[in-house]
């Protein structure tokens, strides 16, 4: 499940995804009704690929959680994020054990579940993993790959009208 682009923005309900960044902030799209939005660069907004919830033996990201939930549920929709908060906690232990329960607040589960419907609505739910940018085996396969692409060969310089005169 990729989840770079797609933005939670604090007093905006619902995500969003991230189209365009402009000089002073950015424009993303809704992914409850499709509208775009300017947003600047003041505005508290937080990348759902950043996002870790705590557990006993230290962080674990959000897409690891969301893909725990899209087997948990094969892929379909998980328990709504209106239940309440003893139903919310069990069914998240049944998906992260060992969640930090002191720390992860029900309204952290409601985010999660809430979250991920909607992602699950809009057909985002997927197994794929991010991708990483680029891998250490990559970079010295382009290296030399540059390194056996023959030298391009300069195009003689253009004569000036001074220079073709002088001839």
């Amino acid at each position: 499940m990729n989840l770079e682009k797609i933005l939670a923005i604090s007093g905006k309900p619902g995500l969003y995804v991230l189209k365009v960044q402009t000089r002073t902030g950015f424009v993303a799209e809704s992914l409850l009704d499709g509208k775009k939005v300017t947003v600047s660069l003041k505005s508290n907004v937080s990348l759902l690929s950043e996002i870790s919830i705590y557990t006993y033996e230290g962080e674990k990201p959000l897409t690891d959680v969301m893909q725990r939930i899209a087997t948990k549920e094969n892929k379909g929709q998980a328990l709504s994020h209106k239940e309440d908060n003893t139903k919310l906690s069990a069914y998240f232990k049944e998906i992260l054990p060992e969640y930090d329960e002191e720390r992860v607040y029900p309204s952290d589960i409601k985010k999660v579940l809430n979250w991920y419907n909607t992602l699950q609505a809009k057909g985002l739910v997927t197994d794929l993993a991010p991708a990483p940018a680029e891998t250490k085996e990559e970079a010295p396969v382009a290296e030399e790959k540059a390194k056996k692409a023959p030298a391009a060969k300069k195009a003689p310089a253009a004569k000036t009208a001074k220079a073709k005169k002088e001839e």
